[in-house]
């Protein structure tokens, strides 16, 4: 007789090599074939709402791996949330306005753009911008993401710049809005103001210069001891294009400063820099005429070094004394404390720069420079008047744009803004800031420094492709005219034609019936062309989605972004909603890092360590991208490489395989032949409880959004619980017991719930792989049309052990381990080949043997032949040993006996049945049964 004929070998459709890009496509079309996310949405309806909103990519280029990785944390909480008992319908969105996709489109347009309309460059904008969401959408769906792909929210569709328009006419209405000339972020590159969130800073190297302005007034009247001197004030700049817009001179009033003669000269200075600046000046010889503090030089004036015009002595806190001279060179136009405290004196804004970076015709010398340019110019011209005492380059972290990434410069232009301070918006958002969840909590006192510390928010932008401050401004005095109903107006018009209508119309259309200046009466009004900052646009989505979509609420549970979005979106979004509805309009707020390379190095196409999602996802599949994004904490910058991919494909193959395992010691089994606990044997009574635990740490991982402890808590299962453990003590009674025999039953109602659990707890991660066991997991009548459809595993009932079961078990677990390593050893000493042609001898304290001898299958648990248990009577207890085995030896000898051929376990009752007398007795008897 061949006996391998009568075993119960696995069998299963699920195979064993994964072949994920081939197949994920497959189960992308039957999940879209099917409606599973409309039945899930369905599945859904009654339950509690968790809406996580969608931070809008933008809508140009193909997904990178920090897109890649956003998404699919999105999409486990969505999942996750979806199978914990809420209703957490995602809505995708894109960001479809500003800059980056006018500058594409510039550059295919080329010169053609000089002859078309404004209308025209927007229509080309607006193409852009759809194709790359089509593109996105696709790359978005392979990752196995869940939402209303087919009907996303775009900040370029009609209804959504509508809404645009009517918060923005909410804060006109408040007041908080004002047209000003002030100093904002400019960048020359891409010709507009910039806001906070759009500026990024690198370390740079610039000329930082020592500049003497000429006293012009008699400094004496303050200070005696200068009487007959010839003054002056010396200023320190690492800015040195900003000295022909200087207007004043800023000394701390608390600080003392001393008047210094060196030769002829007197230099008025901070009195604790003085040593600093001599040896600088290389003056070596100096004497000190007096000290005094800064509050004495208020009012005086120097003559600038390069112009015929004065200087004026000002005083300000902001003033350090860390480096330079302790006076600060003051140019309103090109910096915003420079401009606050020069309004403070009723100084002009001043800024001789155009809107390309160069210098106008009023500075003379270098009118049409480019200003970082003209830096050697200016230096050379300080030198030559001798106002110049010193230059030197230093590097130090400036700002730059973020698109174009090119240095920027401060420029006072007329713009518009919301004023952080008029309408109380600052305290009232860093009041709801403490109505939050922060998580990680550092994300609080990061926006909340933010918000505490930024300017006023300035919302126009000098471009084409956006939505218009739909505002106008009286063509006689200038003055702002902006009512509530020609914002109304203006969205109904946008809902039906879109934000074009705008730069279609002139004027006298636009304007609602009657509209006059309420300054000076005249009816002669023009419109606005400034763009609104594209952070506004997103910024609103709350308003634009949440508010909108019934199947969505506000606020919304969670905001979740890159760490950068605290000074972005969320801060954005913040700002917005508390401004017009007084409330955050999130409740949490998660954050991630960023994507780095295996050594932990920024990606960059120039260092070579770029990684595209789609090389991932043609090699490995989207599974182990999803792997890759539980695996570490996101929270900290997720490093990547081949190595790394490589790390957890294996790991991915240790899951999968133990699915397999189940799968096929599965098969012809139904959830209706299950044993009730009671009468299952205590070994699968103990994988069910330590099931238990599996799912109460995984369900609280997910709820905690720790999904790095779900991917290493669910592979250490499969690999140590499972593999190592559990599986492999049954496969004697999975392949040799009668197949419908209570024993191999007993372990296939605990293999049947543990896959059942196993399935759905992976199920946000491996989206695609949970669903393929899922379609080969035998559920019963009512099996779902997919894993996503079902709720989180409960508790096994009926199974739990006390707290003195789980110690024995314990103690049952290392007593194992030590055997295993003595059964090793005498496998490499070739006292026994296999575990099973062994006999265990152990020793041990009465009461833990009896333990032992009371299990239903002692020798299957150490897979060996034959085991025996010698009591001792029990010893005093060493209280500070921690070893569980005190007390406790083993030993090990060759088995006795013969082999049995079906099952390979050693026995001394081999022959006694006479109808089978080539096998063991239990053999004998399953054959029997089999006929």
């Amino acid at each position: 007789m061949d006996y391998k004929d009568t075993l119960n070998l696995p069998k299963t459709n699920f195979p064993m090599r994964a072949n994920l890009p081939k197949k994920e496509p497959q189960t992308l079309q039957r999940w879209e074939t099917e409606k599973i996310y409309d039945q899930i949405i369905e599945a859904a309806q009654g339950r509690p709402k968790y809406i996580l909103h969608d931070g809008p990519p933008y809508a140009n280029g193909h997904i990178h791996l920090g897109t890649a990785l956003n998404k699919i944390l999105k999409d486990i909480i969505i999942k996750s949330k979806f199978m914990a008992g809420y209703d957490s319908n995602y809505v995708p969105g894109w960001d479809c306005h500003g800059l980056p996709i006018e500058h594409q489109v510039d550059k295919e347009l080329g010169k053609s753009k000089a002859q078309m309309t404004e209308v025209q460059v927007r229509q080309k904008c607006r193409d852009y911008a759809t194709k790359f969401i089509d593109i996105q959408r696709k790359e978005f769906q392979r990752l196995g993401v869940f939402g209303e792909w087919q009907d996303p929210y775009l900040t370029m569709n009609y209804g959504y710049q509508a809404t645009i328009v009517r918060e923005l006419g909410r804060f006109f209405d408040s007041g908080a809005v004002y047209r000003g000339k002030k100093p904002v972020y400019w960048c020359s590159s891409c010709v507009t103001a910039l806001a906070e969130a759009e500026v990024e800073y690198a370390d740079t190297t610039t000329p930082a210069i020592y500049v003497r302005f000429a006293a012009a007034d008699d400094f004496s009247s303050r200070i005696p001891a200068l009487k007959g001197e010839q003054v002056y004030v010396v200023i320190w700049t690492t800015t040195p294009w900003t000295i022909p817009a200087n207007l004043a001179i800023a000394a701390h009033p608390r600080e003392q400063y001393a008047a210094v003669k060196v030769g002829n000269e007197v230099y008025i200075l901070a009195q604790r820099l003085v040593p600093i600046n001599m040896e600088v000046f290389g003056k070596d010889q100096f004497q000190v005429l007096a000290e005094f503090s800064g509050k004495e030089l208020e009012g005086l004036k120097c003559a600038h070094p390069l112009y015929d015009r004065t200087s004026q002595l000002i005083l300000a806190d902001f003033v350090t004394l860390d480096t330079g001279t302790g006076l600060v060179h003051i140019a309103p136009g090109h910096g915003q404390e420079d401009y606050e405290v020069g309004r403070s004196y009723n100084i002009d804004v001043y800024a001789p720069v155009d809107d390309r970076g160069r210098f106008t015709d009023e500075v003379g010398f270098f009118s049409g420079q480019f200003v970082f340019s003209a830096n050697r110019a200016i230096i050379e011209k300080l030198d030559e008047t001798g106002a110049l005492m010193a230059s030197e380059e230093i590097n130090h972290s400036y700002p730059h744009c973020w698109r174009c990434k090119k240095p920027v410069i401060f420029r006072a232009t007329h713009q518009w803004f919301i004023s952080m301070d008029i309408t109380g918006l600052r305290d009232s958002a860093l009041k709801a800031i403490d109505t939050v969840g922060w998580i990680p909590k550092w994300g609080r006192d990061r926006i909340y420094g933010m918000i505490q510390h930024r300017p006023d928010w300035c919302i126009s932008r000098q471009r084409s492709w956006g939505v218009p401050i739909t505002a106008m401004r009286c063509a006689d005095c200038d003055s702002v005219v902006a009512p509530g109903e020609l914002f109304e107006k203006t969205a109904r018009l946008f809902e039906k034609r879109g934000a074009d209508v705008w730069f279609e119309l002139d004027a006298q259309d636009l304007k609602t019936e009657g509209l006059r200046c309420p300054n000076c009466g005249s009816s002669s009004l023009v419109k606005e062309t400034d763009i609104l900052d594209v952070w506004f646009d997103s910024g609103v989505s709350w308003a634009a989605v949440l508010e909108k979509r019934p199947s969505l609420e506000y606020p919304c549970q969670m905001y979740l972004e890159g760490s950068d979005q605290h000074r972005g979106w969320f801060h954005s979004a913040m700002l917005t909603s508390v401004g017009t509805r007084g409330q955050a309009p999130y409740r949490n707020v998660l954050t991630h890092g960023f994507v780095v390379d295996g050594q932990g190095k920024k990606m960059s196409k120039s260092l070579g360590n770029v990684i595209q999602p789609s090389q991932i996802i043609d090699r490995y599949g989207a599974d182990i991208l999803r792997l890759w994004v539980s695996a570490d904490d996101y929270r900290d910058d997720i490093r990547i490489s081949p190595e790394i991919l490589d790390r957890l494909s294996e790991a991915y193959r240790r899951i999968r395989n133990t699915c397999r395992f189940l799968l096929g010691n599965l098969e012809g089994f139904k959830p209706c032949d299950q044993c009730p606990p009671a009468e299952m044997i205590v070994l699968d009574r103990f994988a069910l409880d330590r099931l238990n635990s599996v799912i109460d740490r995984v369900k609280k991982a997910y709820e905690d959004f720790d999904f790095h402890v779900v991917f290493h808590t669910l592979y250490n299962y499969c690999t140590v619980d499972l593999s190592s453990l559990y599986l492999d003590i049954l496969k004697d009674r999975l392949y040799v017991e009668h197949i419908q025999g209570p024993l191999r039953r007993s372990a296939q109602t605990a293999l049947h719930h543990i896959l059942s659990a196993l399935i759905r707890l992976m199920a946000p991660i491996l989206a695609f792989t949970a669903e393929e066991v899922w379609s080969e997991f035998v559920a019963g009548p009512q099996k779902a049309a997919s894993v996503h459809l079902l709720l989180f595993p409960e508790n096994i009932a009926g199974v739990d052990f006390s707290n003195e079961e789980r110690a024995f078990w314990a103690k049952m677990l290392a007593l194992r381990q030590e055997a295993s390593k003595i059964l090793e050893e005498a496998r490499s000493e070739k006292i026994i080949g296999s575990s099973l042609e062994a006999k265990l001898e152990i020793v041990g304290p009465h009461d833990f043997i009896a333990q032992i001898g009371e299990m239903e299958d002692p020798e299957g648990f150490f897979i060996v032949s034959q085991l025996e248990l010698i009591a001792e009577e029990t010893s005093e207890v060493d209280q500070s040993d921690q070893n569980p085995l005190q007390g406790v030896s083993v030993k090990v000898a060759r088995a006795e006996g013969a082999k049995c051929p079906r099952c390979w376990i050693w026995s001394t009752n081999i022959g006694t049945d006479p109808e089978f007398p080539e096998v063991c007795p239990r053999c004998a008897g399953v054959l029997s049964d089999i006929g």
